[in-house]
């Protein structure tokens, strides 16, 4: 599988996990281990450039990056953080502008 398909369906899959965590129809737990597995996926890609693509990718690494460190619970309980990945989904969607302390690398080995 070629890199941007892998970025392009990892992007439509995380907006739905994101929104369905918000509207509580599946667990938080559920996209945390989406962000797990799309991690391990990534690695079988043995990608070795840590520049993302597009703006779609940087801000698709943005988001997994941030989810990692926080967990897919604090979208239900800061704020802040629900708003700053909210902006990356409407980014994604075609709503909004690239966000603007959006920081995303690829992870190499």
């Amino acid at each position: 599988m070629i890199i941007e398909q892998f970025i392009s369906e990892k992007i439509n899959q995380i907006s739905v996990y994101i929104s369905a965590v918000i509207d509580h129809s599946i667990y938080y737990t559920e996209l945390d281990n989406f962000v797990i597995d799309t991690m391990e996926e990534w690695t079988l890609l043995r990608v070795i450039d840590e520049t993302p693509s597009s703006a779609r990718e940087r801000v698709f690494w943005h988001i997994m990056h941030e989810l990692s460190l926080h967990g897919a619970l604090d979208l239900e309980n800061n704020l802040f953080f629900r708003s700053e990945i909210l902006t990356c989904v409407d980014f994604f969607s075609g709503k909004g502008s690239y966000p603007i302390d959006c920081i995303g690398w690829r992870p190499i080995p």
